[in-house]
């Protein structure tokens, strides 16, 4: 009988807070700040998680097309969460504006 290996799942978000300076405030655009993304990474080894793409950037680049991937997500989630779509000051809403999608 073979053995499968088993693979270890990491905390995932857990212990990611505002105060903790993990998560920025929704006034400040939401998301993960350099700080919560290091500790994700720390905490979920082998992750390829990024900070946000919020500068310029040229057309048709890895950042053009990080940006262009993460709006399509979130416009999917608009959908999925239509009181958060409405709602300006919803994390939903503000990381999108901070991504300029």
């Amino acid at each position: 009988m073979a053995r499968t290996k088993r693979r270890v799942k990491g905390k995932g978000m857990k212990g990611m807070t505002i105060g903790g300076g993990h998560k920025r405030p929704t006034k400040q655009g939401a998301g993960l700040t350099k700080a919560g993304v290091a500790k994700y990474r720390r905490q979920n080894p082998g992750s390829k998680l990024k900070t946000a793409v919020t500068g310029k950037v040229k057309k048709g680049s890895k950042a053009a097309k990080r940006r262009k991937s993460f709006c399509a997500r979130s416009a999917g989630q608009m959908k999925k969460f239509p009181k958060a779509a409405k709602n300006p000051n919803s994390r939903l809403r503000q990381a999108r504006r901070r991504w300029r999608c």
